[in-house]
């Protein structure tokens, strides 16, 4: 039982994984932005090679450096860890460094040692980070193991911009006699301090650390980097006492998040945003391009519909254009089509769209249960697939994270005053940009049996304005479906800053 119990110190499941299967694709997309994974290997003291993966913009912008975050793994973990990490940070301009610590993951080395030597290969790929050009300020991210690892290696570089600990134990020795409780090992209390001590010995001897100097209180009150704790509250195996107790000695800017899980369990959305917020505020990127910020926005947002704002109404000009001449044509090929005066206000042309749509259809589709609110975001998700491929090639579990993560820069927030103000424009936009065809589908799925004439005839109709016009009315509804998208995320962005 007690070479049990020290293998599960020094030597847990070792994860063995294929890079170009469980982490991050060496091209991918976020939030229409390009990026690439960046591999390579660097020695530490001990003469291990160390693998190591690095998640960059493409291209990288040139003469501006950019902050990265470090992300540590735990004991039993390995690089495929930080995949949430850069989803969180790289829309922020923020990128990040994830290693396999030695004796973890395909680096070399025999055995872990919980922070002790793991803080010699973090200060490793510090080194060779700020030998870079490309790095401006460094923060840490850990869990469990990690997190311990950050919290040593922080307290001997103060330079070091913000740390996220989550889930660290206080002291080692204390936490092995919590675990012969939690894991019911009857034996008196004098013997379970022998075997200890016997335990420690052969650590001593295997892994060369002693496990007496794995203490995170004698290193807190010496360390002054700003820092987000995080804990589970219902975590057995790392009590949550232990971040409290940390906490507290703690001298640097702090901030403790408690949430529902385990040590294990994945972590809530709004712990991850609290932790993006932090790595923001306490790197300060670089705002994006203007070129990709062009781009971003031209797919997600349609300008502030307020009449008289002020801006750019180009984009949403030239989309009412295309609607209104689109849906035109396919009624009738020898219409002309319209001119958009541009001296018109928006609010006014929205008004007009609203006339010349079939209001009746519209209002149909528009008083549903279902109607998409800021608490519904499970109604944006529900679109056909490869429909936002441009901007979504990630999974959708965290994709309102995504939306606010690459968000955090902007400064003209709205009040929620002012969002009830325009209310009323928003509901205009949502009636004049609902989608015909899919209302008219709605309509004509369930009919009241007194119209089954009218049913009949509508068929009738659409399906000779399918045929005859088959691919203006999918670009109408694929127009429209985008608009629908673009206002519901603007709406939703608006009134969760604003709350």
């Amino acid at each position: 039982m007690i070479d049990q119990f020290i293998n599960f110190v020094i030597r847990p499941p070792r994860a063995d994984y294929n890079p170009d299967q469980y982490l991050w694709e060496r091209d991918f997309t976020l939030a229409g932005r390009s990026y690439k994974r960046e591999d390579l290997e660097l020695k530490n003291a001990r003469g291990h090679t160390l693998r190591c993966s690095h998640y960059l913009p493409s291209p990288y912008p040139e003469e501006t450096p950019l902050p990265c975050v470090i992300y540590c793994h735990g004991n039993s973990g390995c690089r495929a860890d930080a995949n949430e990490a850069a989803v969180i940070l790289l829309p922020s301009n923020i990128t990040v460094f994830t290693l396999d610590f030695s004796g973890s993951g395909l680096s070399d080395g025999d055995y872990v040692s919980l922070g002790w030597h793991e803080r010699e290969d973090l200060k490793i790929v510090v080194s060779y980070l700020r030998s870079s050009k490309k790095i401006s300020h460094i923060g840490l991210w850990g869990r469990s193991m990690g997190a311990v690892t950050s919290l040593l290696y922080g307290a001997e570089d103060p330079s070091v911009a913000g740390m996220v600990l989550d889930s660290a134990f206080s002291d080692l020795f204390a936490l092995m006699m919590e675990l012969v409780d939690v894991y019911k090992i009857r034996l008196p209390k004098f013997t379970v301090k022998m075997a200890l001590q016997y335990m420690r010995w052969v650590i001593q001897k295997k892994a060369k650390f002693d496990i007496m100097d794995l203490n995170c209180l004698k290193v807190a009150p010496k360390t002054f980097i700003p820092a987000l704790f995080g804990h589970g509250s219902d975590d057995k195996f790392i009590q949550p006492h232990h971040s409290d107790l940390i906490f507290e000695s703690y001298v640097g800017d702090k901030n403790i998040i408690k949430f529902d899980g385990d040590h294990n369990s994945s972590r809530p959305q709004f712990y991850y945003d609290s932790v993006s917020i932090f790595f923001y505020n306490v790197l300060r990127p670089p705002r994006n391009s203007s070129t990709n910020l062009h781009k971003i926005e031209k797919y997600y947002d349609l300008g502030d519909f307020k009449v008289g704002a002020g801006m750019d109404e180009s984009l949403l000009y030239e989309i009412i254009t295309d609607l209104r001449t689109t849906r035109i044509d396919a009624a009738s090929s020898s219409s002309a089509p319209p001119t958009i005066p541009l001296t018109k206000p928006v609010g006014e042309l929205l008004s007009e769209v609203v006339l010349e749509t079939d209001l009746s259809v519209i209002d149909s589709e528009l008083n549903e249960d279902n109607r998409p609110s800021c608490e519904d975001p499970a109604h944006l998700q529900d679109k056909p697939n490869g429909q936002n491929e441009e901007s979504c090639s990630y999974t959708s579990s965290n994709r309102e994270s995504w939306g606010r993560c690459s968000s955090l820069g902007v400064s003209d927030e709205e009040s929620s005053a002012e969002c009830a103000a325009n209310a009323k424009s928003h509901q205009m936009a949502l009636q004049a940009l609902a989608t015909p065809l899919r209302s008219m589908q709605q309509e004509s799925a369930s009919p009241p049996k007194q119209e089954m004439g009218k049913k009949k005839k509508r068929k009738k109709v659409l399906s000779v304005l399918k045929k005859a016009k088959g691919e203006k009315l999918e670009k109408l509804e694929a127009l429209s479906k985008r608009l629908r998208l673009c206002i519901l995320w603007r709406v939703k962005h608006r009134r969760c800053n604003s709350s």
